[in-house]
């Protein structure tokens, strides 16, 4: 029934009908995809669910303080110090960008400015040398698209020889978050494909065949992209910059790597059809199950992040789940049809003639469970002491956050001009507090607030409607940094202490505490739920309770190897080297790290295991187990390793980007699918399976007759079909 239906895609006639189809769908989907970063939404405020207290502030100050408005800061540098003429010329500066478009009606201010109407805060520092301005920028909901071009017109209008000059606050960052993120819908797509195609080169050996994976990877995420646009528009979709850069890393990854199992499936039935129509029915009915379960597997996986309550977390799962649903259709749709429209000259000049004899069966991987088999406890039980020495590195990971001048791999304008004016003991001012309270108790309030260290003097109370009233007070530090955060938490405990005030406590640095807080709760509550909805898979899967959990140990086993290494380079390797310009290396992550590191590395790590598993549980059923495991590492070793290579590059293609995050997030990734391709999957589970035989399978009745007990000498015969017929071996070949 499977093999009919997989006919029917691929024949003489449907064959053309798939890639018209795909074409037209492309074509339709292409535009929508290229607008994917006009509805992105890279604002802190939208990453929060509503129940935050930093997101309860900015509902009550609706319409009071506008969401939109953001504080910017020039600063200015002259060693020595600054003269008289150079703060004359800053109030130049100041007339000239209040005429800016989208600089608010309260203009900019300048240090004389300030000076003369009593401004309790300096903008001039004690020794001379540092000056800032100050202003906001308003632009609307989409305000993070205007503001790259106004920070240039800015940049261009505040210069003065012999002075060093920089965009700072709140402005400056969002300047330079889009600096960071251009080009990232063209930039980091082809630094992938190229990264692909050179694998794909080596994997094939052929200077043609690597085009069709390639072609049909493109189309996916043309398509996936243009779905996730029309969600994102009309559906509520949360889609922001970082996840639309891990969105087609993923789609060309996974793409590439279904297209490895299926063309290697496709190659072995060419062997054995003469017809390449009939060839492909045959090699879709086999492989389309495994891929099939892999894709669902990262799907529901990927799905279980709507349970965070960050809400860019929650959106990032349907976002790839869209990618990875997409891609497996186009994998089992249109790159067959292509296959079969090129024919067999595609695999040149490797061309698998009908009747030829299939190698898999000596190959490396053949050699690799030969050695394993004759001690396979000796070899599972040092493989999983080495990976628990690896854990030992998670003591080294500190996911308690990145503050700004840790976000970013290089050191940007925004960067420089913040650790000048902490550097000369003056304020940002772009960075406050916001406290909404009860106007009767907005006394009590303010003087609760004088007593908390990191605080400026709050401002006056201003009424805001209804009883309540708001305040503000500017912090002297990072409004990422765990000084910023303690002072966070410091007000907020002494203003909710007070009986009757209801006070709320927001800003900028309390939504960054806040962020942390959710995503500290999502590691604890989505880790599990990962972990049960994939160990569910893999036991209606396997049709067994042990083989699953034995699974589900080993990925988490590599999971803690993967970010146990990891933060060892993080805060070793890459900090001794000066790999990247940031301050002191990787020392901190972002408290989402782990989690995202998890979701992936769990639901695509758990692929190679389903892809080995369901090809040894094939094969159990006729010699065993233990044979049977041998078979299925040496016939799905090589295609699998090469898979894994595959998606180990392209996230590592992440740290092109100047994110620390995604830089983290890309070598995490990329070790942890590495360990699982070629010590968990052909070292440890191969080795378990030896060492259990058919108790894997408990409570099955699987391999329970005939192939409990085999010599362990006998394991490393050839691999061979003990009816000798040519070519039967690969007939039972399938991933």
């Amino acid at each position: 029934m499977h093999r009919q239906i997989a006919g029917k895609l691929t024949g003489r006639v449907t064959k053309w009908i798939v890639l018209l189809g795909a074409v037209v769908v492309v074509g339709l989907m292409a535009p929508l995809n290229a607008q994917l970063i006009d509805v992105q939404n890279n604002e802190a405020s939208s990453w929060l669910p509503e129940s935050a207290e930093s997101t309860q502030v900015l509902e009550e100050l609706t319409g009071t303080v506008d969401p939109n408005d953001i504080d910017t800061l020039v600063v200015y540098y002259r060693e020595g110090g600054l003269t008289a003429e150079d703060l004359a010329t800053m109030d130049a500066h100041a007339a000239e960008i209040a005429k800016i478009g989208g600089v608010t009606d309260e203009g900019v201010l300048s240090p004389n400015a300030a000076q003369q109407a009593g401004i309790p805060f300096p903008l001039v520092s004690e020794d001379g040398e540092v000056a800032n301005l100050a202003f906001t920028f308003n632009f609307g909901a989409d305000g993070w698209l205007s503001i790259p071009d106004a920070a240039e017109e800015v940049r261009d209008i505040a210069r003065i020889d012999g002075v060093t000059v920089h965009l700072a606050g709140y402005g400056g960052q969002a300047a330079d978050a889009s600096a960071a993120f251009e080009g990232i819908d063209t930039n980091l797509i082809l630094a992938t494909l190229l990264v692909v195609i050179l694998i794909l080169l080596f994997t094939y050996r052929s200077p043609v065949l690597w085009l069709l994976p390639i072609i049909s990877a493109v189309f996916a995420y043309m398509i996936s992209g243009g779905v996730v646009y029309l969600l994102a528009k009309y559906a509520g979709l949360t889609v922001n910059g970082q996840s639309q850069s891990i969105l087609g890393i993923l789609v060309i990854g996974a793409g590439t790597d279904y297209a490895l199992l299926l063309v290697a499936r496709y190659r072995e039935e060419l062997r054995r059809h003469e017809d390449r129509h009939e060839a492909m029915a045959f090699a879709l009915h086999r492989a389309t199950p495994a891929i099939l379960a892999s894709a669902a597997t990262v799907v529901i996986g990927l799905l279980c992040l709507v349970f965070s309550d960050l809400n860019s977390t929650a959106g990032l799962g349907p976002v790839l789940a869209v990618g990875v649903t997409v891609t497996f259709l186009v994998m089992v749709t249109l790159l067959p049809a292509l296959l079969v429209i090129c024919g067999r000259w595609i695999f040149w000049p490797q061309r698998p003639a009908f009747g030829s004899e299939e190698p898999t069966g000596r190959g490396m991987w053949a050699k690799v469970g030969s050695a394993i088999a004759p001690r396979p406890r000796r070899v599972w039980v040092v493989t999983t002491g080495l990976l628990l020495l690896a854990c030992l590195g998670l003591f080294k990971l500190d996911p308690s956050g990145l503050a700004q001048d840790e976000q970013y791999t290089k050191e940007f304008d925004s960067i420089k001009g913040q650790s000048l004016l902490a550097d000369h003991g003056l304020a940002d001012t772009s960075n406050t507090v916001q406290v909404v309270t009860d106007t009767d108790q907005a006394p009590a309030v303010m003087d609760a607030l004088s007593g908390v260290s990191g605080l400026g003097q709050p401002s006056e109370p201003i009424e805001i409607g209804d009883g309540r009233s708001f305040l503000t007070a500017t912090l002297g530090t990072d409004m990422s940094s765990t000084a910023s955060f303690d002072a966070v938490g410091a007000a907020r405990d002494a203003v909710h202490d007070l009986d009757g005030a209801d006070a709320l406590v927001g800003g900028a640095s309390a939504f960054y505490l806040d962020t942390k807080i959710a995503s500290e709760r999502d590691n604890k509550v989505i880790i599990p739920i990962v972990l049960v909805v994939v160990l569910l898979i893999l036991m209606i899967l396997l049709r067994a309770l042990v083989a699953p959990l034995i699974l589900i140990g080993t990925v988490i086993l590599s999971f803690g190897a993967a970010l146990g290494i990891s933060a060892v380079l993080f805060t070793e390797v890459f900090t001794r080297i000066g790999l990247f310009e940031v301050n002191d290396g990787f020392a901190h992550t972002d408290p989402g790290f782990p989690l995202f590191a998890f979701v992936f590395l769990v639901a695509l790590g758990i692929d190679y295991n389903i892809f080995l598993m369901t090809r040894v549980r094939e094969e159990a059923a006729q010699h065993g187990t233990r044979k049977g495991s041998l078979i299925a590492l040496s016939s799905t070793g090589g295609v699998i390793t090469s898979a894994g290579l595959v998606l180990a590059a392209t996230f590592l293609v992440l740290g092109s980007l100047p994110l620390v995050f995604l830089a983290q997030l890309g070598v995490a990734v990329a070790l942890g699918v590495l360990l699982d391709t070629m010590i968990v999957r052909s070292v440890l589970v191969t080795a378990i399976n030896l060492d259990l035989g058919g108790r894997i399978w408990w409570p099955s009745t699987l391999d329970r007759a005939g192939h409990e007990v085999t010599p362990p000498e006998t394991y490393a015969e050839p691999l061979t079909d003990p009816t000798g017929e040519p070519g039967s071996e690969s007939e039972r070949v399938s991933v």
